[in-house]
């Protein structure tokens, strides 16, 4: 396969333009404040801890929970999308991630809490793959990987939100007028998706799929999880993900407050610089597999062997606290976590045809958080088992590291032969497209 990626247009590609740019703008904005409720807890792990007098294995279940549901809603996510459009499905999960920020703000007690965290993550859950499906739709196949760059990049726009005011916020006016004011951004984006979000462009109506209960349900999953493409894209995604979202989502503010002896300001500043690293990468990548589809697992692989390489040296090293100019470098790395899991989409795209992609992306987005989940799960109980000894609880990231690769490696030649085979058989359709 060449190196460069093709410039073809397909037979009926969307034509992009301005107000594909606005209408997915629309949706990438819904997209951006869910991932600011979603780290909203990043920033307030300890004032949680405090406000709900739990331990860690309970605080970790916050984010466990959350991510639970967000998992689990994947595949049913990615059905609803190709069976219903992006409108509908946007709406619904804007009006339960608002609902869920809002009832964490009010909770009284520990279990409304996870009621609310659970409530989040299931309309969180229905925003990326529709971001996804939407630039789909507006933007010429070709623009795929750029396109998905930069809706992760605007979602961690959204998390820098949360590490720079949220956590301000906290402080200066407490947690329930931080948590009831930070609902209303839901409230407005809500709005401007009812107003002005279309599925698809005039003349680019998606052929009438076939929706037969659950006979349709199956085919679709079975056929995603056939294409060697969608399984490492899942895989891609569980390996590279996984060790920021744990970062930023939950253990990095602890970590660096009370194992490196950091002041909160400093913890928050380097959980910022994670951010920011994480939006510069993120255009680079996109760039880069643009330009070039042989990079895709080069750069995923070298991803989670600098990560890795980074995470050992800081929480193995000899001394009470790592030195500054180590943290900084792990928190730069971290920050190509993100884009490098968003390579998993660029495997799982080519793999499917349209009417199977929201299927075959909620199968990738899937992976990455099945390893988050796990891990903030692993570390909570390690934490608490050894009394929070954070080399122990931390070292668990080499574990799915470990199995991701493994898996990674396997599944790579059968995905890019199969895929060879769709780009061959696409350009012969398109040669032969009539006038």
């Amino acid at each position: 396969m060449s190196s460069a990626a093709p410039a073809l247009s397909l037979p009926g590609d969307p034509p992009g333009g301005r107000r594909a740019a606005w209408i997915w703008g629309i949706g990438v904005a819904v997209y951006f404040v869910a991932i600011i409720f979603r780290t909203s807890l990043g920033v307030a792990g300890l004032d949680a801890a405090d406000r709900f007098d739990v331990n860690a294995s309970a605080l970790s279940t916050f984010s466990i929970l959350q991510l639970l549901v967000y998992a689990g809603m994947q595949i049913p996510v990615g059905l609803m999308v190709d069976r219903f459009g992006t409108k509908k499905v946007l709406t619904f999960g804007a009006v339960l991630f608002t609902l869920g920020q809002l009832g964490f703000a009010l909770s009284p007690s520990y279990g409304m809490a996870l009621a609310s965290r659970a409530l989040l993550g299931c309309g969180d859950a229905m925003t990326f793959i529709s971001v996804l499906r939407l630039g789909a739709r507006w933007f010429p196949a070709r623009r795929g990987p750029m396109i998905g760059q930069v809706a992760a990049l605007f979602g961690m726009a959204g998390n820098l939100v949360s590490t720079l005011f949220i956590a301000r916020a906290l402080h200066g006016y407490g947690w329930t007028a931080t948590f009831v004011g930070s609902a209303t951004a839901g409230v407005l984006v809500l709005m401007l998706l009812l107003a002005f979000l279309k599925d698809h462009p005039e003349g680019h109506e998606p052929p009438p799929a076939e929706h037969a209960g659950a006979v349709y349900v199956r085919k679709q999953i079975a056929a995603a999880w056939r294409e060697p493409g969608t399984r490492l894209g899942m895989w891609v995604h569980f390996t590279t993900q996984f060790p920021a979202m744990v970062f930023l989502l939950l253990w990095g503010m602890p970590f660096l407050v009370e194992a490196q002896g950091l002041t909160r300001g400093t913890a928050g500043g380097l959980l910022t610089l994670v951010v920011l690293s994480n939006m510069v990468v993120g255009l680079v990548y996109g760039q880069v597999i643009a330009r070039h589809h042989a990079a895709r697992a080069p750069l995923a692989l070298g991803t989670v062997a600098m990560t890795a390489l980074l995470w050992g040296s800081t929480i193995f090293y000899p001394g009470d606290h790592a030195p500054m100019w180590l943290l900084v470098t792990l928190c730069l790395v971290l920050g190509s976590c993100g884009p490098a899991s968003m390579i998993g989409f660029d495997f799982g795209r080519p793999a499917n045809p349209p009417e199977r992609q929201g299927t075959a992306s909620g199968i990738v987005n899937m992976g990455g958080f099945v390893a988050s989940m796990t891990t903030l799960f692993l570390v909570g109980v390690l934490l608490d088992a050894t009394g929070d000894d954070y080399r122990v609880a931390f070292a668990s990231v080499f574990v799915l590291e470990a199995l991701g690769v493994a898996q990674i490696l396997r599944l790579h030649g059968r995905a890019t032969h199969r895929e060879r085979d769709h780009h061959v058989v696409s350009r012969v359709e398109a040669v032969h497209v009539p006038a």
